[in-house]
């Protein structure tokens, strides 16, 4: 084919493409279903001009062969080009840390639904047709990957909740990722001339290939975040290696090291969605976010309309007795999907593993799963592989194409009345009510702005009067309507008032983020805790709003393992980023929370009520004084580098605003282009030192404390490093037990900062910065009657026992302390060991 027909054909595919979207949109169908409809006509047409023009060339593209175009679409084309464009685009777009709470869902969903699907499909095939078991189970595998664009759309339309939609997402991905490696695994089976796997095979070759994949997708998924950051200052070319990075991990994964290039990209995106955004300044990663939404549109489409032209060549042979097949694979995938839906589902839900998921979005998941371009795309690759017997091949594409074809035109027509069946198209009763106050509310406030834009306009008075008239009439009704339903509990509020407060918190840190007041590395962190809290509110209200918002202030798992990492190894960099990490987070935080006093005045308090904003403005006090004491336990850990902390915000801040002053200017005429650009580039100056954090070096915090502590006083310089360095540092929160009654005394804690108290025998002393316990416990070998618990947040510096009783020996204020101690409590002081 000549490069001017080449060029053609992409321009046509291209304007079908933009046409179809508007159409969808015209019939009330998924887009995906139009597309399949609109390839299939075309391929009709063009496999009846070829038969006119006698062209019959099995493998010739349809399409290609009307009007003697020699263009030939083959499986490589999906593959390799369209396939890992589009599963990288998905994994790029997951929000992975909410995704984190529900790994076990997705995967249990996604793995086990096509394990399940494929054996369902493979064995209910087996008696009605003569192929054998690993064919059928093939052609299980080919069609058990579900393609939920079309109902997780309807979904966002309908604010169906973000957990489900998040659930079926995630288990697409990983669905597409578990159909093709079975398909690469059972295809071997079924080829000609080639050795079966064996049991051992199966038990180590499978996990390798689905292992290796995840590996070599990591590893050049950091390469290539390590190759960005050195592009920090050339967006176009970050984004251009962005674009290489899905092709070379499929190639190399696939090509090179024999392991899955499916999982190898998915793991890749994975990567570069989890780590970009801390290493991609804002506007590039949004940019680079922005080219693969637009890469993916085109290459779904494209693999839709392309698989779609080759439906009348698979589908050529057809039978009667191929419709019942189909019959069978559909009732087959049916019950599949009912299994894991109403039996696995719900035993996930009882555990505590899944959200619960109502009956009518269940239903909407069972209908919505609709077959598309991958399952396509493996039938073609199937049909043309000289290895399969013809017998497999023709099967598999009549019986593949046939299902899909099912799911799109019956399934597909029929998904949004089956939504409006299920009434999830409807408001709850609740949101109705609400709507009608909305209203009300917003007219009122149009009716002024527009007065005010009629006297400063100087209009005609009669077209002013008029339309003053008309909107009154309309506003008058929206009052009637929201007094009459205005009996919503004051309960079913305060919950929709946190929503819109959680809400108006996200937007307020994309706002942040997009002024850059706000490291992307952490922004990811932040939007994923106010979706939570969103979720948990819409939830559960005002209990959940509140478990929320201190499980965001809580430290986690991570931070468990840095302070171990830090206190027993002595390794102590994951700690300092964490620590790091936390500061910036709880100062950005804090002024957010603060600035949404503001939104419940303006904007809630006019719709809800006072009660309600009262209300909402005290559980908003509450989060800021959790988030102040979270500070505050920071401050007094690290002092010194709080301060430098809370400069570098300062700077952010006025840089910022500084910016924006000169965009005004710039605005107003007061200043040229030129001399904007000058400003600007002095300002990306000193925003690049301004986003470099202050370093927190652990050691020199430690040394410094050791240094201010009043025990250690008349040691000197030598002898106060040596402590330093054989002292541990131990972190702990308030409500932390340090040491249990009968606990086994090993050490003595030197309380650096915070304070904690020591109950015994119905009495409570309080020790805070200066002091110290388990010496007497330790000296006097008697068992301790004491518990210990943290009231504050507290820095300890911990000595082991046989470096504790060098120390004693070489420091009289140390030993003087002990026994002053001892004296206080009442204790012999000839019974310690000193």
């Amino acid at each position: 084919m000549d490069v001017i027909s080449l060029v053609g054909i992409v321009a046509a595919l291209f304007i079908v493409i933009s046409l179809s979207e508007p159409l969808a949109d015209w019939l009330r169908l998924p887009y995906t279903v139009v597309l399949a409809i609109i390839g299939v006509l075309i391929g009709i047409g063009a496999a009846s001009l070829s038969s006119d023009t006698a062209i019959s060339d099995p493998l010739t593209d349809p399409l290609a062969a009307a009007e003697r175009l020699e263009v030939a679409i083959r499986a490589n084309v999906f593959l390799y080009v369209l396939l890992p464009t589009l599963l990288f685009q998905v994994s790029l777009g997951l929000n992975l840390r909410r995704m984190a709470d529900d790994w076990v869902p997705i995967l249990v969903m996604a793995v086990m639904a096509v394990v399940v699907s494929t054996f369902a499909i493979g064995l209910a095939l087996l008696p009605f047709t003569e192929l054998s078991l690993v064919a059928c189970l093939l052609l299980g595998a080919i069609v058990a990957t579900t393609d939920p664009s079309a109902v997780v759309s309807i979904f966002r339309n309908i604010a169906a909740p973000q957990r489900l939609t998040r659930l079926v997402e995630g288990e697409s991905l990983l669905n597409d990722a578990a159909a093709i490696a079975l398909f690469g695994f059972f295809l071997t089976f079924v080829m000609l001339g080639v050795p079966n796997p064996t049991l051992q095979d199966a038990l180590v070759g499978f996990p390798t290939m689905i292992l290796g994949g995840l590996g070599i997708g990591w590893v050049l998924g950091r390469v290539c975040l390590t190759v960005l950051t050195w592009l920090g200052r050339f967006a176009l070319a970050q984004i251009s290696l962005s674009v290489a990075l899905p092709y070379i991990t499929y190639l190399v994964a696939d090509q090179v090291l024999g392991v899955s290039g499916v999982v190898a990209v998915v793991m890749a995106g994975m990567t570069l969605n989890y780590l970009g955004p801390g290493r991609l300044s804002p506007t590039n990663w949004t940019n680079l976010r922005e080219l693969w939404d637009v890469l993916a549109h085109w290459a779904g489409a494209l693999i839709f309309l392309l698989a779609a032209l080759l439906v009348p060549r698979l589908l050529g042979d057809v039978r009667l007795y191929d419709l019942f097949l189909i019959l069978v694979v559909v009732v087959a995938a049916t019950s599949a999907r009912l299994f894991m839906l109403y039996a696995i589902l719900p035993l996930l839900t009882m555990v505590r593993l899944s959200p619960r998921v109502d009956r009518p979005y269940r239903v909407a998941i069972l209908w919505g799963g609709l077959r598309g371009a991958v399952t396509l795309a493996l039938a073609l690759a199937v049909s043309e592989n000289f290895r399969v017997p013809v017998e497999v091949k023709r099967d598999v594409g009549i019986l593949a194409t046939g299902f899909t074809l099912f799911t799109l035109l019956v399934q597909g027509t029929t998904l949004r009345r089956v939504i409006s069946y299920l009434g999830l198209d409807r408001l709850a009763p609740i949101d109705r009510a609400l709507s009608s106050q909305v209203i009300a509310v917003a007219l009122q406030n149009v009716r002024e702005e527009v007065a005010e834009t009629a006297r400063a306009h100087d209009l005609t008075h009669d077209i002013v009067r008029s339309e003053a008239k008309r909107f009154a009439a309309r506003l008058d009704s929206a009052i009637e309507k929201a007094e009459a339903a205005d009996d919503i509990p004051d309960r079913d509020r305060i919950t929709l008032g946190l929503v819109a407060l959680a809400g108006r918190e996200r937007d307020m840190i994309l706002e942040s983020f997009r002024e850059q007041l706000l490291s992307p590395r952490l922004v990811e962190q932040m939007l994923s805790d106010a979706d939570r809290l969103i979720e948990r509110t819409r939830a559960g209200g005002r209990e959940e709003y509140r478990a929320a918002g201190r499980l965001s202030l809580a430290q986690g798992r991570r931070a468990l393992l840095a302070n171990i990492l830090h206190s027993r190894l002595r390794i102590s960099g994951p700690l300092a980023l964490l620590t790091a990490d936390r500061f910036e987070l709880l100062l950005n935080q804090r002024f957010v929370l603060r600035d949404l006093h503001n939104y419940i005045e303006t904007k809630i308090r006019r719709i809800h009520g006072r009660r309600v904003a009262d209300l909402l403005h005290e559980l908003l006090r509450r989060r800021e004084d959790e988030t102040e004491a979270a500070l505050d336990g920071l401050r007094l850990q690290y002092p010194g580098y709080a301060e430098k902390t809370e400069r570098r915000f300062l700077r952010r801040i006025a840089l910022r605003l500084e910016e924006r002053e000169y965009d005004i200017l710039l605005a107003d005429g007061i200043i040229g282009a030129e001399l904007h650009t000058t400003l600007q580039q002095g300002l990306a100056t000193a925003r690049h030192e301004a986003d470099l954090r202050p370093h927190l070096d652990l050691a020199v915090q430690k040394s410094d404390l050791v240094r201010q502590f009043p025990l250690f006083t008349d040691m000197d310089d030598d002898s106060r490093k040596r402590l330093a360095r054989a002292l541990r540092t131990r972190y702990v929160q308030p409500g932390d037990v340090l040491r249990r009654k009968r606990d086994t005394p090993r050490e003595v804690c030197f309380i650096a900062t915070g304070a904690v108290e020591i109950e015994t025998a119905g009495h409570r002393l309080r020790l805070g910065r200066g002091d110290m316990f388990g010496q007497l416990s330790l000296l006097s070998r008697q068992t301790p009657r004491a518990q210990v618990t943290a009231i504050s947040h507290t820095t300890l510096l911990v000595l082991d026992e046989p470096r504790f009783r060098r120390l004693l020996k070489r420091s009289q204020s140390l030993r003087d302390a002990v026994l002053k101690s001892a004296e206080k409590r009442g204790l012999d002081v000839a019974s310690l060991q000193l």
